[in-house]
């Protein structure tokens, strides 16, 4: 390639990098508006801290740690030889214009280009346990966990598969992240909800499941929306380079089975909603689009659109399912981010195969157990940690009274909380 050829798709990757940055950052107001629509009015303000809170957590530890474990020096494959001069980086040190031009276009985006890209991942991850442990965690609880599962759980199982680890030396496949960052956000969330507890008044003790609404459900819904549109940079950038006319095609087949799988979702979801409870449930169809869009995520360039719709349209179903057998199985999930995230998050790498021919049913189920035994079990030890050092759920009083007060000590909706117990 001549020199301004390199420049220019250098810098046409780079921006194109940091664009599909910005959409996954925007993520964040999308899973705090989600979130905050679909918790009671009196947990408001502390759901909206924790995502705002979680996701500056997760830019520190991932560049003071998380970024040097899921990319090392070196390392075994299974134990990263971690490495440390990501933090002391400055623009102009960054892939120096002759080391760009002596690649032949081989170095095609910045380095901080990258670090911005994979660290809005890390915060997507631990804003999917936000909502799970959701109206009855001590703040400062989550937020100590986030720092140890932004730092070290989520970089270690990242490089086992992005970084070089064993699962990419087995040909595991997780384009954008159905088990990289869903399934694991989701393996950590369960692990928090065993050891927290149901909400009170959630399950009867004759085995009653009491629906608990959300207190604000346009904002709901404006949150699946914006999360719908950030996808776009999730999987879109994924793909790394848009610079040459075949990796733009696939950027835009990318985009497309993206929109098609979280349509599919939704209609899938809605239907088998109505055919469950006789009614179009707006959260079943909400959650719906985002089963669709999890379940793409793992393989979004090989499926036609037509596969993708089918592949999200399954999503939609095993959803609504999920949801309904883990209240049965008395696991309080406020907002199904476990449903969501890690039940359609196996079948979206389980898909994998359907449309690729180069993966394989045995090396997805390896990577899939791999994942959830890993952030499964380390989360379960570490909440364990916190619970028995500080504890992890809120008095009874303040449950009742909201985690608003008690946590941040103010209320989202102060003229509407007159009677704060019954809200």
């Amino acid at each position: 390639m001549e020199e301004p050829t390199i420049q220019l798709a250098y810098a046409l990757d780079t921006f194109y990098f940091l664009m599909s940055g910005a959409l996954v950052m925007w993520m964040a107001a999308g899973f705090a508006m989600l979130e905050a629509g679909l918790v009671r009015a009196k947990n408001t303000a502390e759901i909206l801290t924790k995502n705002v809170a979680l996701f500056a957590i997760a830019c520190i530890m991932y560049m003071l740690i998380g970024y040097g474990i899921m990319y090392p020096a070196g390392g075994n494959g299974v134990v990263p030889e971690i490495s440390w001069t990501f933090m002391f980086m400055n623009a102009s040190a960054d892939n120096a214009v002759d080391a760009v031009l002596a690649s032949d276009g081989d170095v095609y985006y910045a380095g901080l280009s990258d670090f911005f890209f994979q660290v809005v991942f890390v915060a997507t991850a631990m804003s999917i346990v936000s909502g799970a442990v959701a109206e009855r965690m001590k703040l400062w609880a989550f937020l100590l966990f986030a720092i140890v599962m932004t730092g070290f759980i989520y970089p270690v199982q990242g490089y086992w598969k992005w970084g070089g680890g064993f699962l990419d030396g087995l040909n595991f496949q997780d384009f954008a992240g159905s088990g990289v960052v869903h399934l694991a956000g989701a393996s950590a969330a369960l692990a928090g909800v065993i050891l927290l507890g149901a909400r009170k008044g959630k399950y009867g003790k004759d085995g009653s499941i009491n629906a608990i609404p959300g207190a604000n459900l346009p904002l709901a819904t404006l949150g699946t929306f914006i999360l719908w549109l950030g996808w776009f940079g999730f999987n879109g950038g994924s793909q790394l380079v848009v610079s040459n006319i075949s990796d733009a095609n696939a950027v835009a087949g990318i985009f497309v089975n993206t929109n098609m799988a979280a349509a599919g979702g939704l209609v899938f979801a809605l239907i088998t909603a109505r055919l469950l409870f006789g009614k179009a449930d707006l959260t079943m169809a909400l959650n719906g689009a985002l089963a669709g869009l999890v379940a793409i995520t793992a393989e979004p360039l090989t499926p036609t659109p037509l596969a993708a719709t089918l592949i999200g349209g399954v999503g939609g179903v095993i959803v609504v399912f999920a949801i309904v057998t883990l209240d049965k199985l008395r696991i309080d999930d406020p907002v199904g981010a476990i449903s969501v995230h890690g039940v359609v998050g196996m079948w979206g790498l389980l898909a994998v195969p359907i449309t690729n021919a180069d993966a394989g049913f045995g090396a997805q189920l390896i990577g899939l157990i791999t994942i959830f035994a890993w952030v499964f079990i380390t989360s379960f030890i570490v909440w364990l940690l916190i619970k028995l050092i500080m504890g992890i759920r809120v008095s009874e009083e303040e449950e009742y009274e909201g985690v608003d007060v008690g946590e941040c000590g103010l209320e989202a909706y102060p003229e509407f909380m007159g009677a704060r117990g019954s809200t």
